[in-house]
């Protein structure tokens, strides 16, 4: 009898095999693969492009200036896998809190060089590869459906805006990044910080009756530059209602960068001078400290005369700095109404707009690397500034 209920179930085992062949291993095959392959979706980039893109991406990489800066806002940069060249260069004096918050980002492979050339052979090379290319500047470097049809990735294309004549692209920017990557509520939050900061400042600077006349030089663009280098529309300025000397007079859309002439300066005869201290890379000679110090035009300026001069934070650094605009913003807020903002330590607020933005206070490690320079008087008739931007004497 044993032998036979042997038999039978060995039977029943075979057939149930034989019903489970070729058909029933293609459906299990067809079924594993639908489960590997990945959700996806598709957004609509700020180029206007239809893009698919997996849910949720995990692999991300950032290409541009700024892109990183974003995805650091939004929390997401244990996803990165790949960075341009800026964020392995070893480099004594660097303003980008999301990279001091976030050292980790050196030591990623590399995909390509800073301001958007990517390297498609790099990206290729890439294992994990990248499941979504983010990418700032579209004019810059590599065109973002050229990356896509090289590496088989699909881009997203970002327009990085600013924080105050193209704050809508920022928030648009900010909420497709969130998009793609699932951090919507984050975004929201980031530009509501955003929101709230400009609104205390403005409430704050209202207060005052008197709104001095300010001019803002030192200004970086694509590089260090002198006194005469400013932002007619610097977003610290705005915020707080004072009056820019070099903002437009007509009601026009203030340029995004001025170089004005030293005369226009002279003329201006602003009350406050803040230096932006990108400046003391421009060398020793070239840096506004220097001019400052050896112009006679600038020397008999009201505000060098009654020791006006401020130092602040760089506002451009692999494009605009927001936390560094909003910690200057109180600084300048300070200085020009400070019963208004009486209540205010700038360098703790900085520290605080970090925190928020980039996960760590690090006010104290960007202003080391100006010379302690930030948010305190400066005077450039005792200031030497060095070729490589050290402080030879204060």
């Amino acid at each position: 009898m044993k032998k036979y209920s042997f038999l039978f179930v060995l039977l029943i085992a075979l057939g149930l095999a034989a019903c489970s062949g070729p058909e029933s291993s293609e459906q299990n095959r067809n079924t594993q693969a639908q489960q590997a392959e990945p959700e996806t979706r598709t957004v609509t980039d700020m180029m206007g492009r239809t893009v698919t893109v997996p849910v949720n991406p995990t692999r991300v990489i950032c290409s541009g200036p700024g892109c990183l800066r974003y995805l650091t806002y939004l929390q997401a940069q244990d996803r990165v896998i790949a960075v341009d060249s800026i964020e392995k260069r070893k480099t004594r004096i660097d303003a980008r809190p999301y990279a001091m918050a976030n050292p980790q980002f050196a030591k990623l492979p590399l995909f390509g060089e800073f301001r958007g050339h990517d390297n498609p052979e790099l990206i290729a090379a890439l294992d994990p590869q990248p499941q979504v290319i983010f990418k700032t500047y579209r004019g810059m470097g590599t065109d973002p459906q050229e990356l896509q049809d090289k590496t088989g990735i699909p881009v997203v294309s970002l327009d990085y805006g600013d924080l105050n004549a193209r704050r809508a692209a920022m928030n648009t920017a900010l909420n497709l990044m969130g998009e793609v990557l699932g951090k919507q509520e984050r975004a929201q939050e980031v530009i509501a910080f955003m929101d709230a900061a400009e609104e205390d400042l403005g409430k704050r600077a209202a207060q005052s009756a008197a709104h001095p006349t300010c001019y803002v030089g030192g200004i970086a663009s694509k590089g260090p530059h002198g006194f005469r280098s400013t932002e007619p529309g610097y977003p610290p300025f705005a915020f707080l209602n004072a009056h820019n000397v070099a903002a437009p007079t007509d009601g026009s859309k203030p340029s995004r960068h001025a170089d004005i002439a030293k005369e226009q300066i002279v003329q201006w005869e602003p009350d406050y001078i803040f230096v932006d201290l990108s400046t003391i890379r421009a060398g020793s000679e070239a840096n506004s400290l220097y001019e400052l110090n050896t112009d006679p035009s600038y020397k008999g300026l009201k505000a060098c005369l009654e020791k006006r001069i401020f130092g602040v934070l760089p506002y451009n650094w692999y494009t605009s700095n927001h936390g560094n605009t909003l910690a200057d913003a109180y600084f300048i807020g300070k200085t020009l109404y400070p019963d208004a903002f009486a209540d205010v330590d700038p360098a703790a607020k900085a520290d605080e707009i970090y925190s928020f933005l980039v996960g760590k206070p690090v006010f104290g490690e960007i202003n080391k690397a100006f010379g302690s320079l930030a948010f305190k008087p400066l005077d450039p008739s005792v200031l030497r500034i060095g070729d490589n931007g050290e402080i030879l004497a204060k």
